[in-house]
């Protein structure tokens, strides 16, 4: 670890940070809100664990449809504008939501198409959003502007799925009325954001401009390293999508017992990220990309093989903390090494490695679990989590050797 030079509220002095950070936050919170509505009223509509995965699904393809164009659309026009848009629609699905569940009309597959209408959204909300703090901060402070963020992400996410969990016994319909607010204060606090925008060439959409994110990576291997192991580890190790089943089944917990299990992870995180926002990683940070994943895997093992709901809640907070380790390596690779006329088309294939990936994620712990059961399907993806670490330590030296995020930049990966 190294020692801070300058305190943590100084990074509050650069304009535009606190409504970056402040509307990423509001985003996840009405996200994770929704998350923990969706999740328990599809399970109590359905009573299919095929039909949890099905709401991953539902996501990831309309995010896998537009993830390219988005990219390139934050690449050409104004990102604040994208994101804006993105929120605006958000806050008009959850409205609409909240109308249905209130009436009584809310379907199974209305939830699934209003769910994919979010996917859409984040297919182009993301790469727009990702590219922010490094127009805000400077290269040497964006290590801790990051894990700041993170903090404030996952203080939103803690709050989303206990308010969830609580307010849900109030309707679902209330749930997705808070869903609507939240996405549009996140609407209004990124259109007052003040950033510098610097000019970018303007390149026809051709093949070749859409998925020039691909091409960049391929010659960036460290980067391709440490997006694919996320990748990897969030697809075989997504025991979220099982998470109403555990609480319902395993553990025997009410909706309660699923907004605690929903927020463990969060909790954890925003420990470990609170740590890092004081002291940033220091040198071996590529070590320590591959020890967190190491042990998000082990975490999810033991999880699954858990009975007590306070040991499943240690392991998620476990797990979590050890997620914004590897989140933290992973933005400072795509963020600085990455020339800011390129950061949308790169952000967009980091969110189809990593966010599009819980989403599918889910799909496939739902499909496994249908067959074999939760508890199988869990631990078997933390198996594969370790697995894929050992083999990517040997694939990817240069990950393995990183030293200091804050020496990243265009010319050194």
């Amino acid at each position: 670890m190294t020692d801070p030079s300058a305190p943590t509220p100084s990074l509050l002095r650069h304009p535009g940070l606190v409504a970056a950070i402040g509307a990423r936050a509001l985003s996840s919170f009405a996200g994770q809100v929704q998350a923990v509505a969706v999740g328990w009223q599809i399970y109590a509509l359905t009573h299919s664990a095929a039909a949890l995965g099905f709401v991953g699904l539902a996501q990831f393809l309309p995010m896998m449809a537009c993830i390219f164009p988005a990219g390139h659309a934050a690449d050409q026009y104004n990102r604040q504008r994208i994101v804006v848009i993105c929120q605006s629609i958000a806050m008009l699905a959850a409205a609409l939501m909240a109308y249905a569940s209130f009436t009584h009309q809310l379907s199974a597959g209305m939830i699934y198409g209003l769910v994919a209408i979010f996917g859409a959204c984040k297919a182009f909300e993301m790469p727009a959003q990702q590219t922010f703090l490094p127009s805000i901060v400077p290269p040497a402070l964006f290590p801790r502007a990051t894990a700041l963020s993170s903090s404030l992400f996952q203080a939103a996410s803690i709050a989303g799925p206990s308010l969830g969990g609580l307010l849900y016994g109030l309707g679902a319909g209330v749930c997705y009325s808070l869903c609507g607010v939240s996405f549009a204060i996140a609407a209004l606090a990124t259109w007052s954001m003040v950033m510098t925008r610097p000019v970018r060439p303007r390149q026809k959409a051709t093949l070749a401009a859409i998925f020039g994110g691909i091409a960049f990576l391929r010659r960036k291997p460290t980067m391709l390293g440490a997006i694919s192991l996320d990748l990897f580890a969030v697809l075989l190790g997504g025991a979220t999508a099982m998470l109403p089943m555990f609480a319902t089944d395993i553990l025997h917990a009410g909706p309660w017992g699923l907004g605690l299990l929903r927020a463990a992870p969060a909790v954890g995180a925003l420990l470990v990220a609170a740590i890092l926002a004081r002291h940033p990683l220091g040198h071996h940070a590529g070590r320590w990309m591959f020890a967190s994943v190491a042990v998000f895997g082990v975490a999810t093992i033991l999880f699954g093989l858990s009975r007590s709901i306070g040991a499943s809640v240690l392991m998620l907070a476990i797990l979590g903390g050890a997620d914004v380790i590897s989140v933290m390596v992973r933005g400072a690779l795509v963020q600085l090494g990455t020339p800011d006329e390129m950061r949308g088309r790169v952000s967009a294939v980091n969110m189809l490695f990593i966010g599009s990936s819980n989403q599918l994620g889910e799909f496939e712990s739902g499909m496994l679990a249908a067959v074999m059961g939760p508890v199988a399907a869990v631990v078997l993806g933390g198996i594969g989590t370790l697995v894929i670490t050992g083999v990517w330590m040997g694939l990817f030296p240069g990950l393995r050797k990183l030293d200091r995020l804050e020496d990243i930049t265009t010319d050194t990966l």
